[in-house]
């Protein structure tokens, strides 16, 4: 255990508030962009319960923000060998019992209390030392007044070996502690150090080691196989794999193509590739990625919040009834000897320490945000573990989320006196303007013929498509919501189109359409089939989309609920009807138009690899596969999570509470006084850090917990 009031110690407990980028390689907020550093990570709203800010009294093991400033200690141990002091005072102390069995001549008096004095001061001193210091800042009622108070009061009444006894197993747990806190940190910390600390940068024909943020967008960076990607960009050499376990969660290697999209975090597996950066360091998906992590470990669960409440009345409440119990039995007890019954007192306080509820609870909350983030699943704070196991609604969108999000185009059906041809250029050159996968989908068909067009004055109007000058004329380009909107008559028939499609008018004149279908993704179905195995009563979809087509799709995925037809407020609607009736919601979004809704709901869950930048910092939880069948995975990561604090909350409470009375009554001894602290905190860490060892893969496997 560290100096409480060592310059070192300072250092730790900044560290450990907080995982540091400096340490790590992460990104704080005010590294990032102005829009992503003012979003908000999550969102006040019903069901949301943010961190809570106050710096609480008493002693708080959190390990994602362990809230300690020269009151607290950390939980790592600077020592290189942490276990060799308390080694050599539970040798001494095993010598000492030896010596009074045995009675040996010598051991007596001052010799006696030097010897248990020495076992005692090696372990017990910082601890007292930060009882004392902890004094001026008012935070007086902590575990080391009452374990500084329960062994010197120990020596004070001459039971020497319980005194020291009491320290060292708390010392040796608070080791166990460390180590367990550690560990949990380990699957978070490893996210967080998947940046690359240097580039390869080819510049004038030149290659250069440079730091990531010192390149800027346009340069070309040089990527030798098994190196990671420094920056977003895209592949400019022939088609190459990488390994995106880091970012995904998945094993398998992905394949990109000349063009394609290659974010940081990837590792290069095979030949040496060139990519063009398109984003600066601090505006990667990496980059706004470990932001997110960050800020998750800081937001407490609710759970959370009422044990770091409960210890800062509970404390000074037993400190009250161990003075109580020397006191009172004076006035009503015939034969009343105080040093029995300061004796009780002392067991009383070594045994009301709340180790076991203040560490144990926050690291089961931190395992489970670790063991999403290795599922490829991004919680932005613990307590959305315990909304998204209390949800009994799920809210999808269609495209990106349930569909791939890869359209091709199908048809081209020209108006009379228009060309295919035509309509491809000014279709294609005014979709070159926005992101929406549909319209991907026509720039990909045109290819070249729309190069070179002007393009001028594009106003994009939600849920409805795009307006703008192409060649100097006035173009629509959308659904036929768009056309009604600006008056341009069209053949009935186009209504009666099933597939998605791009409706156009060139100066006010109806001009065509092309149609375009997207595919459900591979685990969609089995995504509204676990869901629904997993007790969610309601699966809803809502899309921009046609009707037809959404109402086709919820068929094919088994989907009994869906509309399409929605604009963005559309969607909002339904989803406050459903908050209305009283469920608990999630929504699951990929587009720009989801984030309002995903603000909305009780849970708001994005998926991190189509997703929009403006949905991925508006949601709770973000899916960084895009697999919707994660969605069940993050419930019974959720669900695991608060059975095993629960699990410690009453483990804690009915073996303290059984000890305290039994101490009260004279029949616990310092030694029950301790299993009851440390032996309890240990078996409640156990508990805590199963969960980094749990199978999340299928319902099945969240059986065993």
């Amino acid at each position: 255990m560290p100096d409480p009031s060592s310059d070192q110690l300072s250092e730790e407990l900044n560290t450990a508030k907080q995982v540091q980028p400096e340490n790590v390689g992460a990104l704080s907020r005010d590294q990032l962009t102005p829009e992503a550093a003012a979003a908000p990570q999550g969102h006040d709203v019903p069901g949301h319960d943010h961190a809570d800010e106050e710096n609480h009294a008493g002693h708080d093991h959190d390990p994602g923000e362990l809230d300690l400033d020269d009151d607290g200690h950390d939980h790592g141990p600077a020592e290189p060998n942490p276990y060799l002091v308390p080694g050599i005072s539970f040798a001494l102390l095993l010598a000492g019992i030896a010596l009074d069995y045995y009675k040996v001549g010598f051991f007596s008096g001052y010799v006696r209390l030097a010897w248990y004095g020495l076992a005692f001061v090696l372990v017990g001193w910082k601890v007292v030392k930060a009882a004392v210091l902890s004094i001026p800042s008012g935070n007086i009622f902590n575990e080391f007044l009452l374990m500084s108070i329960a062994t010197i009061g120990a020596f004070a009444i001459g039971e020497y070996p319980e005194g020291v006894a009491v320290m060292l197993f708390y010392t040796v747990g608070e080791l166990f502690q460390d180590a367990a806190v550690n560990r949990a940190k380990r699957s978070i910390k490893a996210l967080l150090e998947i940046q690359a600390t240097e580039v390869t940068v080819v510049r004038n024909g030149q290659s250069m080691v440079l730091d990531p943020k010192a390149v800027q967008v346009g340069d070309v960076m040089e990527v030798k196989p098994g190196e990671k990607v420094a920056l977003d960009g895209t592949l400019n050499t022939t088609a190459a794999n990488f390994n995106t376990a880091a970012l995904t969660g998945e094993s398998a290697p992905q394949t990109k193509q000349p063009g394609e999209a290659v974010l940081a975090g990837m590792i290069n597996l095979e030949s040496l590739i060139q990519v063009t950066v398109t984003a600066a360091f601090q505006d990667t998906k990496l980059s706004k990625i470990l932001a997110m992590v960050q800020d998750a470990v800081g937001r407490k669960a609710k759970t959370q919040q009422f044990i770091t409440k409960f210890a800062k009345i509970y404390t000074p409440i037993v400190v009250g009834l161990a003075v109580l119990l020397i006191v009172v039995p004076y006035f009503v007890v015939s034969d009343y000897v105080f040093r029995d019954w300061l004796y009780r007192a002392l067991v009383f306080l070594v045994i009301s320490c709340p180790c076991a509820l203040v560490i144990s609870i926050p690291l089961g909350y931190f395992g489970g945000i670790g063991a999403a983030s290795k599922a490829g699943i991004l919680f932005k704070g613990s307590n959305f573990l315990d909304v998204l196991r209390e949800i009994d609604t799920v809210v999808m969108d269609k495209t990106g989320t349930l569909t791939q999000g890869v359209f091709a185009v199908q048809q081209v059906q020209p108006a009379a006196g228009t060309t295919p041809e035509q309509l491809l250029r000014l279709v294609g050159a005014l979709e070159t303007k926005s992101t929406h996968p549909i319209a991907k989908a026509v720039v990909a068909h045109v290819g070249a013929a729309a190069a070179g067009v002007s393009v001028d004055n594009v106003e994009e109007i939600a849920g409805h498509g795009l307006r703008g000058k192409v060649d100097g004329r006035d173009v629509l380009a959308g659904n036929t919501k768009l056309l009604v909107k600006f008056t341009v008559a069209y053949p009935p028939e186009v209504d009666q189109v099933v597939d998605s499609i791009v409706v156009a008018a060139v100066d006010g004149q109806y001009a065509g359409y092309l149609t375009v279908a997207d595919a459900p993704k591979e685990d969609a179905a089995r995504a509204v089939q676990e869901l629904k195995a997993d007790g969610i009563s309601k699966v809803v979809m809502l899309s921009g989309d046609k009707d037809s087509i959404v109402q086709r799709v919820a068929k094919e995925l088994g989907i009994t609920e869906a509309h399409g037809g929605l604009l963005p407020e559309d969607k909002a609607r339904y989803v406050q009807q459903y908050l209305t009736e009283g469920r608990k919601l999630a929504f699951v979004g990929d587009g720009v138009n989801d984030a309002p809704v995903v603000a909305l709901a009780d849970v708001g869950i994005a998926m991190g690899g189509l997703g929009s930048d403006a949905t991925i910092e508006t949601a709770d939880v973000v899916i960084q596969t895009d697999h919707p069948s994660k969605i069940a995975t993050a419930r019974r990561i959720a669900r695991a999570t608060h059975n095993v604090v629960w699990q410690n909350i009453w483990l804690a409470f009915i073996v303290k509470g059984i000890v305290l009375a039994l101490g009260a009554g004279g029949v616990a001894t310092m030694w029950e006084a301790v299993f009851a602290d440390v032996g309890v905190a240990l078996l409640a860490i156990l508990n805590a850090v199963r969960i980094q060892r749990m199978d999340f893969t299928s319902k099945a496997a969240s059986a065993k917990t």
